[in-house]
């Protein structure tokens, strides 16, 4: 009963804060894009709708070396692109996907989705398997690696060098759940924060895309000048 109050007070403040008005609003000197930030979930004490906590260090470890804090932005964790995927996966974009076959996993990629798993059930698969090679050649799980480690790890999953069939999977391959999780990378790293990635709308800052403005027409005009404004997101918050 107690967790329910939490959740449902902890809901009614991030729509508080998300329904402020977009300029010229502060909270305690906040600015509303400064109070959003603050009301998305903080890794540290984040707890996983979907993956368990063996699966939920794994996501952390792939995701911080998938997109690294030391490149020209902002990382994934930076931006709790792991947050992004952990909710993509407990709902219906993590369950619900269409399963009749008959599968040809040996189809080419123009043919489609051809894999009997759900995502649930590719990550699930796929981080049990690569944590199985990684105890078996390292002696560690994968987020126990270091991180150059980590990246020959990920690299081997990519170019299909790690053979999940040694380990009793008939159907999934290495290279496609590296290519699940590199593709939900990206879109949790670029979307709208609401999906719970791109947090403070770092990854459009860097990459200097405006986001979800309604209107550019006093810009239709301007030719060879940078656009000066911030991004704003579909809740209407401004960074």
């Amino acid at each position: 009963m107690l967790s329910d109050i939490s959740a449902s007070r902890r809901k009614f403040l991030l729509t508080a804060v998300l329904a402020l008005p977009t300029m010229g609003v502060f909270v305690n000197t906040l600015s509303a894009a400064e109070a959003a930030e603050m009301a998305a979930p903080d890794l540290k004490t984040y707890r996983p709708a979907f993956f368990s906590a063996e699966e939920w260090a794994f996501m952390l470890a792939a995701c911080d070396r998938l997109i690294p804090a030391d490149g020209r932005g902002p990382g994934a964790l930076e931006t709790n692109v792991p947050v992004f995927i952990d909710q993509q996966m407990h709902g219906d974009f993590g369950r619900e996907i269409y399963l009749q076959g008959p599968f040809n996993t040996q189809a080419p990629k123009e043919l489609g989705y051809q894999l009997p798993y759900t995502p649930q059930q590719i990550y699930q698969r796929g981080i049990k398997l690569t944590d199985a090679y990684c105890r078996q050649k390292y002696h560690k799980r994968f987020s126990e690696l270091d991180a150059a480690t980590q990246d020959v790890v990920l690299k081997a999953l990519q170019d299909n060098d790690i053979h999940f069939a040694d380990g009793g999977e008939s159907a999934l391959k290495a290279s496609q759940f590296f290519g699940e999780m590199i593709s939900d990378s990206k879109n949790g790293y670029l979307s709208d924060p609401m999906y719970g990635g791109n947090k403070g709308m770092k990854a459009w800052i860097a990459i200097g895309f405006p986001g979800a403005r309604a209107s550019f027409l006093e810009w239709v005009s301007q030719h060879n000048v940078k656009y000066p404004l911030g991004p704003v997101s579909l809740n209407g918050l401004r960074a």
